[in-house]
This record gives structure tokens, C-alpha cells and sequence, in this order.
């Protein structure tokens, strides 16, 4: 009876998780509607079916690949070949299913290649695929009738007549077709991981040793998965082609591919949603941060190794524990601990920040001014008094720290096992 309770509750859950969604995707363009944030919101979109088909390899079948990229590269070019030939009459297919032919490309390259990488697992599968994504890159300079050489490819998107008054032309008609490409395709790969396959690649990751003990060839599995992730990057590379375009070869370099396993490693690759925190995160880190300051690639890299050290579930698993602690009534038990380990990072992040600004604008911005403005106060890098507040809010920060970190660590792990039996108990 309890079983039956619990898995109406799962399904009840599922639909308002779901409708959410389709409900945040209609209405982001209401909330972030000033200045870029359209372009930023399809950029979001077109990156988190990037890094979800992407998380079909590394975060359920345990395939770390360096060049993810290619699917989503080649789908990419295959996708705006096809613009171009519908713009001039001679291939007829309307805009929305573009991405189709992403994905079909991507797919098409999935069934060529993987056939290859997938021969192997571990660390030589990952040396494969980047031997790959260099070899295809070099070839998007080799053959230029196609790729375009260092220009790339151009388009423009407004092809044929416009379908109940949709052109494709304003970015917010492109940011809607994204956006249900992206639930569509969430749905999708969602439900993979319910699926016969899903399942049993979760084994091939997990001890591929016994899969093949019971009769399943773990190469067969590994290349099917691949074959389906690639059609889903190739959809991604489709819109990404719609959006801005134009293709260069950038699109199908070790660059994007380090982008995508960088960004569904922060999001939290063994979580199916962490991708699309990722994605969120990736966009602002390398779009918005860019803007702010010259340090953001070092912001970026601190905050990544800071991740795979304290973190490595991502963020999807600090808040799936968090979300843990206040459904099971476990905050009013480690906030007393909590906090002061939340402002012992403040005080590290501000004093951390607050240096390397200063040090950049002393190193390459004294021609502007020797002042950085931060939190709204303005420091003078080259006065002792404003390293000094740096230096004071770090070793504030790593102070309490280190008096905190044991007694947190405690009552953390306290409500842990405490929630750990509670859910037992509910299964008896």
C-alpha cells in the first residue's frame, strides 16, 4: 500500500516538475526582457540540449568524451547548407524543422564515428574521440567549399512565406522555437533513461564486467547511446545555426567540446536536470561575467576546481541535499553551523575577488585609473590599505572556516543518517 502511495506521489510530482517547466520556458521572455537577454535566453536553451545530450554519455553511461562536439558541429553545417538551399529553391523545408536536419546529421556522423570510439571504453575512448574532433576540425579548414575556411558559413533565416505571421526574423519568435525544441527534446532524452537502453547503459557504467556476464554486449550499448546522443547534439547545432546564423569552424573544435564537459560538470553530471544549471551557469560565466571583467576565464577555472574538490555531484547536488535537509525538517538542526560556513565563503569570495581586480588592474588597466569599483566601493589597487581589507576578509573567511568546518561537518552528517533512517522507515 505505502509502495502504491509512493509512486502516485512520484507521478503527481513528475507532471507539476514537467508543467513547471513548459510554464518557466513561455514566460522567461516576460521576465528577462531588457537589452541581449533574448539572445542570452536561446543561447541557455540551445547549450542545455547540448549538455544533456552530452550527459547521455558522460553522466549515464560513464563515457567521458573529448569531442562531443562534431555531432553538434556537423549537425550545425548540415543545418545551414539546408537554410541556404531553401532560401534559393532548391530544397523545400520550412525553418522549425531545420534542427531536424541537425539532428539527423549529428546522427548520421554518430553511426560513422561511433562505431569507432565505442570499440574501446575508459581513457582510450576519450583519446579517440579527441583524435577525432582534431581530425574533423582540420578537416573544416581542408575542405573550404563546405565548411566555409576561417569565415564559415552565413545564412539568414527569414526563408519563404511567413506561417501564421511567424518569420523567424525577431529573436523572440527564434528563442520560442528553441524553447520547444528544448522541451521537446528534454522530454525525450528524459525518457531515455526509463527505457530498456537507459537502463542497461547505467549497468555498462556502473560494472560492465557482470553486463557482459549476462549476455549483453557492452559495445553494442555504449554505440547505441552514442548514436542517440549525437542526433540530439546535431538538434542543438541546428538551432545553434538558426540563432546566430552563421557556422564557423569553432562550432566542431576541442573548445566547444571542453565548454560542454566543463559546464555539465559544474551543472552535475550525475543528475539528469544538472545539465541545464550548467547551462545557465556556463552562459553567465563566459557571456555575462565577460562583460564585468577581464579575469573572468580565472574565475571560471577556480570555480570549476572548486567544484570538482567540495562538490562533485555539481550544483544539482548541493541542492538536491539542501532540498533534502529542509523536506525532512533538518535546517532548524545545522543552521546554526550553516551559516557561518556561508559567510566564511562570502568573506573568502570577496576578499579572493577583490585581489584578483585589483591585480588585473594593476598589471593591464593603469591607463584607465588605478581605482577598481566593487560592491559599489572604490579601491585603489596601487594603495597598501585596499590589499589589506582584501587580505583581512580572506583570512576572516579561512578563519572561520577552519574553527566551523569540524561542528558543521558533524551535524551535517548527523541529519543525514537520521534522514537516511527515516526513509528506510517508510519503506517497512
Amino acid at each position: 500500500m505505502k509502495t502504491n502511495q509512493i509512486v502516485n506521489r512520484s507521478s503527481a510530482s513528475r507532471w507539476v516538475t514537467w508543467s513547471a517547466f513548459a510554464v518557466l520556458l513561455i514566460i522567461a521572455p516576460k521576465i528577462f526582457h531588457q537589452g541581449a537577454s533574448l539572445s542570452l535566453l536561446s543561447q541557455i536553451g540551445t547549450l542545455m540540449i547540448f549538455g544533456l545530450s552530452f550527459n547521455m554519455l558522460l553522466g549515464q553511461g560513464g563515457m567521458l568524451s573529448f569531442g562531443h562536439a562534431v555531432y553538434s558541429g556537423l549537425g550545425a553545417f548540415f543545418a545551414i547548407h539546408a537554410m541556404n538551399l531553401a532560401a534559393d529553391g532548391s530544397f523545400s523545408i520550412p525553418v522549425t524543422l531545420i534542427p531536424l536536419v541537425g539532428g539527423i546529421a549529428g546522427m548520421f556522423f554518430g553511426v560513422l564515428f561511433g562505431y569507432v570510439t565505442t570499440k574501446k571504453s575508459g581513457t582510450t575512448f576519450s583519446m579517440i574521440t579527441l583524435g577525432m574532433v582534431e581530425l574533423v576540425f582540420a578537416s573544416s579548414l581542408m575542405f573550404p567549399k563546405f565548411f566555409g575556411g576561417e569565415g564559415g558559413i552565413s545564412t539568414n533565416r527569414v526563408i519563404g512565406k511567413a506561417f501564421f505571421g511567424i518569420t523567424y526574423g525577431p529573436q523572440i519568435e527564434v528563442y520560442y522555437l528553441i524553447a520547444f525544441w528544448l522541451f521537446i527534446c528534454t522530454i525525450a532524452m528524459f525518457a531515455f533513461t526509463h527505457t530498456p537502453l537507459g537502463r542497461m547503459i547505467n549497468a555498462v557504467r556502473d560494472n560492465p564486467e557482470r553486463a557482459e556476464f549476462i549476455g549483453y554486449d557492452t559495445q553494442w550499448v555504449r554505440y547505441l547511446t552514442l548514436i542517440l546522443s549525437a542526433f540530439f547534439a546535431g538538434i542543438a547545432g541546428g538551432l545553434s545555426a538558426i540563432n546566430f546564423e552563421i557556422v564557423t569552424a569553432e562550432n566542431v573544435s576541442a573548445i566547444r567540446s571542453g565548454a560542454v564537459l566543463l559546464f555539465s560538470f559544474i551543472g552535475g553530471i550525475g543528475y539528469f536536470f544538472g545539465p541545464l544549471i550548467g547551462a545557465v551557469v556556463g552562459v553567465f560565466l563566459t557571456v555575462m561575467l565577460s562583460d564585468f571583467t577581464k579575469a573572468w576565464q580565472l574565475y571560471l577555472g577556480i570555480f570549476f576546481i572548486l567544484i570538482v574538490m567540495y562538490a562533485p555531484g555539481g550544483l544539482a547536488g548541493i541542492w538536491v541535499a539542501n532540498y533534502r535537509m529542509v523536506k525532512f525538517g533538518k535546517l532548524r538542526q545545522i543552521w546554526p553551523s550553516l551559516w557561518k560556513m556561508i559567510l566564511s565563503g562570502l568573506l573568502i569570495f570577496s576578499g579572493l575577488v577583490l585581489s584578483i581586480e585589483m591585480l588585473y588592474q594593476r598589471s593591464l588597466g593603469l591607463d584607465q585609473g588605478p581605482e577598481v569599483t566593487l560592491f559599489g566601493i572604490a579601491f585603489n589597487c596601487l594603495a597598501n590599505s585596499s590589499w589589506l581589507i582584501a587580505g583581512a576578509l580572506c583570512l576572516a573567511g579561512i578563519g572561520i572556516f577552519s574553527v566551523s568546518r569540524a561542528a558543521f561537518t558533524s551535524v551535517w552528517n548527523s541529519a543525514v543518517s537520521e534522514i537516511e533512517s527515516a526513509i528506510l522507515k517508510g519503506y517497512e
